[in-house]
């Protein structure tokens, strides 16, 4: 019998690093406002030659001896209005037990770069690894100061983005992504881009533009929009939505959207006949790699049943 999705953690992976305090902050405010409890997990990075990666090894039966964790311990004293904490050492391969962690979880979250990453890296493996392989949604906590050009003005308040592809569309992304605006009381602003100008191939080395009327397909979009946020607007009528449709490149309108946004959510790619591997796809991977804001990656629903 599975657990209850209420009652099932938020899990902070965190290494020590100010990314991941940054993450565990965010965790922590994620905890209170889904009234769950909040675990804080290091992973050890396996000693042991013969621990096959993956593994998930306890560490010392005492949390309190894990450096780490004490140093969690302190940055949390006195925080008001804590949730359940929970506090676990593992031991083996971060990139394989960190993911291995939403298989227990309701939210996975961690920052961009841990202490191994290399200065150039703007996505750290680990994080990576979790958005591309862990069961639940993971979010992805960047580090301040990522600079977002053509940046459209957006009145202040709160407010979540979420991607939306309208010829597949991922219901569970936008299921998520409404809720969690629900739950910040943020409006929610929905991106539907459009490839413009589309392209035709005629012949070898030909490239004609057929002959297509862009106000029809912008209007097409809008209409397919509307359409695939009615259910969640009937479910959550108090929240507040923007739809968004533009032509062009989705990865760049979701960036640019995503300065001073509270969320960015996008879904994981889904597996197909012919590549069975859980995937990025490459406009959620470029959110992850550019976004100003914390990303959420929402796995395919068939993952979470």
């Amino acid at each position: 019998m599975s657990t209850p999705k209420s009652t099932l953690p938020v899990i902070a992976a965190v290494d020590g690093s100010d990314d991941s305090l940054r993450a565990l902050d965010w965790a922590l405010d994620a905890a209170r406002g889904r009234g769950a409890p909040l675990r804080v997990v290091h992973v050890w990075q396996y000693a042991a030659a013969w621990t096959p990666p993956g593994v998930l090894v306890a560490g010392p039966p005492d949390p309190a001896e894990d450096e780490v964790l004490a140093q969690v311990r302190t940055y949390l004293d006195g925080r008001p209005d804590r949730p359940v904490m929970e506090y676990l050492r593992l031991q083996g391969a971060p990139g394989a037990v960190v993911p291995e962690l939403g298989a227990g979880a309701q939210l996975l979250v961690l920052g961009s770069r841990g202490r191994g990453g290399f200065a150039s890296l703007l996505l750290g493996s680990n994080g990576m690894a979790a958005a591309r392989d862990a069961d639940c949604p993971v979010v992805v906590v960047p580090r301040p100061g990522r600079e977002v050009r053509d940046a459209p003005p957006a009145e202040p308040g709160p407010r979540v983005v979420v991607g939306l592809h309208v010829d597949s569309p991922d219901d569970t992304t936008l299921a998520f992504a409404f809720a969690e605006a629900a739950r910040r009381g943020a409006r929610l602003q929905v991106v539907a881009a459009y490839p413009w100008p589309p392209q035709a191939w005629v012949s070898a080395g030909e490239l004609v533009p057929p002959v297509i009327d862009q106000d029809a397909i912008e209007n097409e979009t809008r209409i397919l929009t509307e359409a695939l946020l009615a259910p969640h607007r009937k479910d959550h009528p108090d929240v507040r939505v923007e739809p968004y449709v533009a032509p062009g490149d989705a990865a760049g309108h979701l960036v640019a959207a995503s300065k001073d946004a509270d969320l960015v959510v996008v879904g994981r790619h889904r597996r197909r006949l012919l590549a069975p591997a859980r995937l990025i796809g490459s406009v959620t991977q470029a959110v992850l790699l550019h976004a100003a804001s914390p990303v959420a990656v929402v796995p395919p629903k068939a993952l979470e049943e």
